[in-house]
């Protein structure tokens, strides 16, 4: 299981990349793995605002739908719009081509309310056991 160093956790699994006032958003290696093939996406429309644990978008797998919630709050700026196409690519690169969107933040203190790569680490292995 991958868990980058340079990106910050939810407990729901979503993974947070925060570069000055913008964060993308993806799920993460974890969440992919536990649902296996995924085979559809619906993510929020760009201009939608949103708060900290918000429904911001729904990942359907063989096994499974699941809701994706906000990290953060803020204003969805841009969209994957390649994985309503190819939703598998959350399986092959949830790191990288399969962010799902971003998000100009309204609150910048909720950053630190993160996971960070090792308290994410350690809340996994105590979910899997």
């Amino acid at each position: 299981m991958q868990i980058p160093e340079d990106l910050r956790y939810t407990k729901e699994h979503e993974w947070v990349r925060v570069e000055g006032k913008i964060a993308t958003v993806g799920i993460t290696d974890y969440a992919q793995d536990q649902l296996g093939d995924v085979v559809y996406v619906e993510l929020p429309e760009e201009g939608e605002g949103m708060s900290k644990g918000d429904t911001a978008g729904v990942v359907e797998s063989v096994k499974a739908v699941s809701d994706v919630y906000a990290p953060l709050s803020g204003e969805v700026t841009e969209i994957n719009v390649a994985l309503k196409e190819s939703p598998e690519t959350i399986n092959t690169d949830c790191y990288g081509e399969a962010w799902m969107m971003k998000v100009e933040l309204s609150n910048l203190d909720e950053v630190d309310e993160l996971l960070t790569p090792t308290q994410y680490a350690a809340f996994v292995a105590e979910e899997s056991e």
